[in-house]
């Protein structure tokens, strides 16, 4: 059972995409790490994953 699922996640503020389709699954016990350059979508995707912003399409699993 994976402790983190998400599938196709889009963010958008408008008509900006700032989030673009993103799949990612984190088993229990694993780590992941985001790295990227400044105003990437790093903080945003941690956000929603965290319940602190609401996606505005695909599916998280938590």
């Amino acid at each position: 059972m994976s402790g983190v699922t998400l599938n196709n996640v889009v963010k958008r503020y408008g008509n900006v995409q700032v989030i673009h389709g993103v799949d990612l699954t984190v088993e229990d016990g694993e780590f992941c790490v985001f790295v990227g350059p400044s105003g990437c979508g790093k903080s945003t995707l941690l956000r929603m994953i965290a319940g602190l912003e609401e996606t505005t399409g695909g599916t998280m699993r938590i």
